[in-house]
């Protein structure tokens, strides 16, 4: 008898230590120690996350920024609850068009070293690593992953799929659509034309409840934590005004100017925004984080700057480059960074190290995901972007804390502007002779152009 207990008890403990194996082995698979956000070593879940871009919105159609132009801001409560329990970035620079931001992101790499500085005529080439295959392949596959919404950066409709190893995409390929509501889709690698010839139609089909929907269908349908990349047309032209179940009753009851009706298609993205964050239960909203750019500055037909032609969408002053950024969850610290300074180059590297790849610099991309939890924690001493124009080879720009120089690619012509003092760029230094601290950082801003640019 004694002997048959003495071997069940050691059958109980191989059996607890297998059991213990399993399970630990389990939570090594589909855990992380985290080390940036939350208490340093507890087990954390991998994060979902959503990243979302708004077309065309620079700082002056953006609530709680710019408050100094006295703008006329869109209703938007979805993104000012993220602003509230989140960090609000006011030194965000993208690129001063579409194409060329959206890349920076996907690639982790200025415009100089993928030959997108325009909004694109071909395409990405396959050769850069996109950041979703970028995560899979450090991560052994552990998201997944999707792109809905706009894409403009390539027009056949195996591009963002079978070229850049995007899981599931489904939206324009193209910079914007003809109408909101009647324009191609391309989804499973097909495209077609949507209808619009009822009401329901209509409602479905509306580009910015479309993208929405397609989202929540297949965030609802996945069994492992998701990187989602929702990029709305809105507020891109056709300017229109959306039904008035999306906007509010002042945004309905106004004319129809392209300002007014520019501002009502923020509106309408943002109660869709909002819709999607109320698909997610509680645990798998507390378990995602959330960004949410915009890809470049206000179009000029709804520039809300003084001086619409300097600053809006295209242009290498702060209205076309300074855009807004906020993040949200994950143990995202509340307030307002009013001094880091981040390029959307560094979303490569920030969302890849919250997905668990172990690397702060990936290519030119800087990881800022310390700074959501430490307001003293480090970041860039310059940002860099660039444009092109028409009979030349264009302008770059680079800005450290105070000043920003913009250098003519082809001509050599210099400006330089110390932003804390001349936030909107109307004296430049370059017509008097510099100081002794402002020849000092001419130089440093030049020898880091020319870093970024391999010159």
């Amino acid at each position: 008898m004694e002997k048959c207990l003495r071997s069940v008890l050691l059958c109980l403990t191989i059996c607890f230590f297998n059991c213990s194996r399993s399970v630990s082995e389990d939570i090594s698979e589909n855990y992380e120690l985290e080390d940036g956000l939350g208490e340093i070593g507890s087990p954390v879940a991998r994060p979902n996350i959503l990243l979302v871009i708004a077309d065309d919105m620079g700082l002056d159609a953006t609530p709680d920024f710019a408050h100094e132009l006295n703008a006329i801001k869109p209703n938007m409560p979805t993104l000012q609850g993220l602003m509230g329990t989140g960090l609000v970035f006011d030194n965000l620079w993208s690129y001063a068009l579409c194409s060329p931001t959206r890349a920076s992101i996907l690639t982790g790499r200025h415009g100089i070293h993928t030959s997108v500085l325009s909004p694109i005529k071909s395409q990405l080439s396959g050769d850069f690593i996109s950041l979703q295959k970028y995560i899979n392949e450090n991560t052994a596959n552990a998201y997944a992953n999707a792109v809905f919404g706009k894409w403009h950066l390539g027009a056949v409709a195996t591009h963002p799929t079978q070229t850049m190893g995007i899981e599931t995409y489904a939206g324009n390929l193209g910079g914007g659509v003809p109408d909101f509501w009647e324009y191609t889709l391309v989804e499973d690698e097909v495209s077609r034309m949507l209808s619009a010839s009822n009401d329901a139609e209509r409602k479905e089909n509306y580009s910015t409840t479309k993208y929405t929907q397609l989202a929540i269908d297949w965030k609802e349908n996945q069994t492992k934590p998701w990187f989602l990349w929702l990029a709305y047309n809105a507020a891109h032209t056709p300017f229109h005004r959306p039904d008035a179940s999306l906007i509010s009753e002042e945004s309905s009851s106004r004319n129809e100017t392209n300002l007014y009706n520019y501002l009502a298609m923020l509106e309408a993205m943002d109660s869709e925004l909002g819709r999607f964050l109320d698909s997610m239960p509680s645990e798998e909203r507390e378990n995602t984080l959330v960004i949410f750019i915009g890809d470049n500055g206000s179009p000029k037909k709804a520039s809300q700057y003084p001086d619409k032609s300097k600053h809006s969408k295209g242009s290498i002053y702060q209205g076309g480059i300074n855009v807004p950024m906020v993040v949200s969850g994950m143990g995202t610290r509340a307030g307002r960074e009013e001094n880091a300074l981040v390029h959307t180059v560094d979303l490569f590297a920030t969302i890849a190290e919250f997905a668990g790849v172990n690397s702060t610099e990936i290519y030119n991309s800087v990881s800022f995901k310390s700074l959501l939890k430490s307001e003293t924690a480090g970041g860039r001493d310059f940002i860099y972007t660039e444009v092109p124009n028409e009979n030349d080879s264009g302008s770059y720009a680079v800005r450290n804390r105070t000043y920003k120089l913009i250098h003519e690619i082809d001509t050599g012509r210099e400006e330089l502007y110390n932003l804390l003092d001349d936030k909107y760029e109307t004296t430049d230094l370059m017509i008097r002779d510099l100081t002794d601290e402002e020849s000092y950082n001419l130089e440093a801003l030049k020898q880091e152009g020319n870093r970024i640019r391999g010159e």
